[in-house]
C-alpha cells in the first residue's frame, strides 16, 4: 500500500465517487429550478406549461432520484467530517459508510410513499 493511501480503491473511492457525482447533480438540479423560476418573469404561461410538465410520473422518479442523490450527499457529507475531524475517523471509516448506507436505505424506503405516491396514483388510478 502506497504512503498516505487512505482508500485504496475500495468502498471509500467508491463514496468519494458518488459524493462528487451526487454534488455535481444536486448542482445541476439547483441551476434547472432557477432557470424554471426565473420564467414566471419573462412568460407566466411559460412557466405554467413548464410546471405543468412537472405533474408527470417520470419527473415524480426523477424527484425520487433528487431525494436519494441528497440525502446520500448529506450523509456522506457528515461522515466525511467526522473522517477528517475525528482522530479515529480514519480507522472508522469503512463501518461509518456502511452505516451511512443503511440510514440511507432507511430514509429512501420511507420517502418511497410521499415522493412516488402521486405518480402511482395517476398511473393506477386511486
Amino acid at each position: 500500500m502506497p504512503a498516505g493511501t487512505l482508500y485504496r480503491g475500495r468502498e471509500g473511492m467508491w463514496s468519494w465517487v458518488a459524493h462528487r457525482v451526487t454534488g455535481v447533480l444536486i448542482f445541476f438540479f439547483l441551476f434547472v429550478h432557477v432557470l424554471d423560476t426565473a420564467l414566471v418573469r419573462v412568460s407566466p404561461e411559460a412557466y405554467d406549461d413548464v410546471v405543468g410538465t412537472y405533474k408527470t410520473p417520470i419527473v415524480a422518479l426523477l424527484e425520487y432520484g433528487l431525494v436519494a442523490a441528497i440525502l446520500f450527499h448529506a450523509l456522506n457529507g457528515l461522515r466525511v467530517i467526522a473522517v477528517d475531524f475525528w482522530s479515529k475517523g480514519p480507522r472508522y471509516q469503512k463501518q461509518m459508510l456502511w452505516t451511512v448506507m443503511g440510514i440511507w436505505i432507511v430514509l429512501m424506503v420511507g420517502a418511497l410513499y410521499p415522493v412516488l405516491g402521486h405518480a402511482v396514483r395517476a398511473l393506477f388510478g386511486s
